[in-house]
């Protein structure tokens, strides 16, 4: 739809709300059809159409970008601004305990709260409390404060109101692009994620260097508009379907236990975070493995967010794959397999390219995992299935934390690394084997 004919926010719900995972009439857009006519060249790029096809999506996209990548300057300021306030590196790391019990709390809450009410009001809040969020937290900074305990409590308080709107604005997606443009809707939405990863640390670090922490914080600020746009275009976006009283987190979990397609998918990925993510040994195997330092470590960590940027970014073929079970449980074997690599080969580049080949396979069951809930799961379940999502997200690499750690404690970092990669190649074939009907699974004919 253009934009001069955009319904306005107070368009009621039976004119402004589409039928869920509805595809355009023939002509109507390029479609699938379209796309496979185009030269390889252009298939092989991330598939653009649902930016091109609909401006909802595509001011919902950009003002994700946007404010993931100031979320991520802001990140590092805090990080920055507890580590010169204390000199512990302990006290920086419990930034992350602090947005971890909001996001696994929240996140199970919010999607249940999405699955009740308006999704774009719901959105609107959570940008709106994030856009404070900053503010204040710029606002100490340039006050000079140096209180360690409001940085702990604005991290917890952002953590809340992120876990309390991301359901709700990742149900959303199957509502703005039709159901043939839902993995490549995905594959974008990966893209915006990465960049943030990737350019917002380099940005923080370098406004931080020059500026302060409170140059991150505000530029945060600014940039949370572009998103609060975005959402404030959209029309109503109430849940569909027959409406039983109040949405349980219970009954999303009942859901979810009687769905063995959707269930195996969350299992997969939680075999990738919890076995096969040495996250944490990442310090020690910089010293053991290649004798670096810090800056080793840097790399380390970005390495498998630029393999996921760049698997994001020629995603065009993904949108062609109709046996997505099999595309998942591939990509997460992919994924273990690598990281087993990687501890078995200590050379610091190629180290470096396993991670990457790690993250871009990574990327490639994150696309399909989202396309297989959003499409097999009911409008009126999305938001609870995206709150546990959340906490699998949330959840499982600390456990992968917990775990590669143990085992390095008991054996050495080399071991730990290759057996959790590959217990997760394990646990791919152990749910490939339970689980035929996953591997028969096809987006044309979705079950959950």
């Amino acid at each position: 739809m253009p934009d001069n004919q955009h319904p306005t926010p107070s368009s009621s719900p039976s004119s402004a709300e589409p039928e869920p995972d509805s595809d355009p009439e023939p002509g109507s857009g390029p479609g699938p059809t379209a796309a496979a006519a185009s030269p390889w060249y252009r298939r092989a790029f991330a598939d653009l159409s649902p930016l091109r096809d609909s401006p909802d999506y595509r001011r919902v996209w950009a003002g994700q970008a946007v404010s993931s990548i100031g979320q991520q300057m802001t990140a590092v300021a805090v990080s920055v601004q507890v580590y010169d306030l204390t000199g512990s590196a302990f006290a920086t790391g419990l930034v992350g305990i602090f947005s971890l019990v909001p996001l696994v709390a929240f996140g199970l809450y919010g999607g249940a709260i999405a699955d009740t009410v308006d999704r774009r009001r719901l959105g609107l809040i959570g940008s709106g409390g994030l856009a404070v969020v900053s503010a204040v937290l710029a606002a100490q900074a340039l006050a000079g404060l140096g209180l360690v305990a409001v940085l702990y409590v604005a991290v917890a308080v952002q953590a809340g109101f992120f876990a309390l709107s991301s359901p709700a604005r990742s149900a959303m997606i199957p509502r703005l692009v039709p159901s043939h443009q839902l993995p490549a809707a995905n594959a974008l939405n990966t893209v915006s994620m990465n960049l943030g990863l990737t350019v917002g640390p380099m940005l923080g670090g370098v406004l931080i260097g020059a500026y302060g922490a409170q140059a991150a914080y505000l530029v945060d600020t600014v940039a949370f508009t572009a998103t609060l746009y975005a959402m404030w275009r959209l029309p109503a976006m109430r849940p569909l379907g027959e409406r039983k009283g109040r949405a349980s987190v219970l009954d999303g979990l009942r859901f979810l236990r009687e769905q063995p397609n959707l269930r195996t998918s969350f299992l997969a990925d939680l075999a990738a975070m919890v076995f096969g993510m040495p996250r944490a040994l990442f310090p020690a195997i910089a010293v053991t493995f290649y004798g670096g330092d810090a800056g080793t470590v840097g790399l380390l960590v970005s390495a498998p967010a630029v393999g996921a940027l760049v698997g994001a970014l020629f995603s065009g073929w993904v949108g062609r794959v109709h046996r997505q079970g099999v595309a998942i449980l591939v990509s997460v074997a992919a994924w273990g397999l690598a990281i087993a690599a990687f501890g078995a080969l200590h050379n610091l580049w190629l180290g470096l390219l396993l991670l990457a080949v790690a993250g871009c396979a990574d990327t490639v069951s994150m696309i399909f995992r989202n396309t297989m809930m959003q499409v097999a799961a009911p409008d009126e379940m999305r938001g609870r299935l995206q709150g546990i999502f959340i906490v699998v997200v949330a959840g499982g690499p600390r456990l992968g934390d917990f775990e590669s750690g143990t085992v390095a404690a008991l054996t050495n970092p080399t071991t730990s690394v290759i057996t959790g990669g590959l217990a997760c190649v394990a646990a791919v074939l152990l749910l490939a084997a339970r689980r035929p009907a996953f591997l028969a699974y096809d987006a044309r004919h979705p079950t959950p």
